[in-house]
């Protein structure tokens, strides 16, 4: 496309109402314009999230395509539902925006706070712990009612998706890694933020199948970023980091291991990874990504034969 045609659709998208400017000449900013915003706040004992759904929310995408609208109502009800299950508040506030090419909405409880929850039921040292067992998957403090999936598969059927709590900040936007911050100032209770294209063409059926067994259609496969097993200024070298790294991969039959970020592994935590884990559980296959040489080698040295 040509500048003279972007300036021109620039020019129309202003004059539409679509885009908004401010300062003048060279220092002139161009946003899309918000043309739609609602907030509500909920009372979450008693609260049907499918009702929630229906009542506020739905109205506001009822004009988007089929397979967007989906995604809209599996992301509001997961999320509003672990809310009401796991929070522990008293409400939850709703703030949805919408522009002329997407739309978000932020789900807020004045909870106990995801992260210190997981801490105090699984008994963690640190909640930094809880954003590597979110990141697998099929991770639940009630296994009787949940299955675990909803952040798992919410997460990765929106653009962006992010957790805030306390003063953790775990995010996941399509295609991207999950990454943790510490410079956000701390929020009390809960945060979800998510954030979709209008015209976007993944479907939930897709993301479920990325994830899944073609025959059995089971949540059989997983991505975790090998990253979030260390704390921060820690190296991956020890036999209990490595444990913590393969907790419930069991359950799993596929794990990717993303070593996106990890410069270098020690020799026992490969060992106990790539050796241990492995021939304990050879039915769970072991797949490695964007291992940089360095950690390429020691798992070769791990996994070669023994005399």
């Amino acid at each position: 496309m040509s500048r003279q045609a972007i300036a021109r659709r620039i020019r129309k998208m202003i004059e539409d109402g679509e885009l908004e400017e401010s300062g003048r000449s060279r220092f002139r900013k161009l946003a899309l314009k918000t043309t739609e915003r609602r907030v509500w706040n909920l009372t979450l004992q008693g609260l049907d999230e499918t009702i929630a759904w229906r009542e506020t929310v739905a109205p506001a995408v009822s004009d988007l395509p089929e397979n967007v609208r989906a995604i809209w109502m599996t992301g509001f009800t997961e999320m509003v539902n672990n809310a009401i299950d796991h929070s522990g508040g008293a409400s939850v506030d709703l703030v949805f925006a919408r522009t002329a090419i997407d739309a978000s909405l932020s789900i807020k409880d004045n909870g106990e706070g995801i992260f210190r929850r997981i801490q105090r039921l699984a008994g963690y040292y640190d909640p930094r712990e809880a954003l590597l067992d979110l990141a697998k998957g099929k991770f639940t403090t009630d296994p009787e009612r949940h299955s675990g999936e909803g952040i798992f598969f919410t997460s990765r059927a929106f653009d962006k998706f992010y957790i805030l709590s306390g003063d953790l900040f775990f995010t996941h936007h399509h295609d991207a890694d999950w990454l943790l911050d510490h410079d956000h100032g701390a929020v009390s209770g809960t945060l979800v933020h998510l954030n979709l294209l209008n015209d976007t063409e993944r479907t939930m059926r897709a993301v479920y199948a990325e994830f899944s067994d073609p025959n059995s259609l089971d949540f059989s496969k997983t991505v975790v970023p090998v990253r979030l097993a260390r704390h921060e200024g820690e190296k991956l070298v020890s036999r209990s980091q490595a444990k913590r790294l393969v907790a419930r991969f069991e359950m799993f039959r596929t794990v990717y291991l993303d070593f996106t970020g990890v410069a270098e592994i020690g020799q026992a935590f490969a060992d106990e990874v790539f050796r241990v884990f492995a021939a304990a559980h050879p039915e769970v296959s072991l797949t490695v990504v964007n291992a940089v040489s360095d950690v390429q080698d020691m798992i070769v040295r791990a996994t070669a034969p023994r005399e």
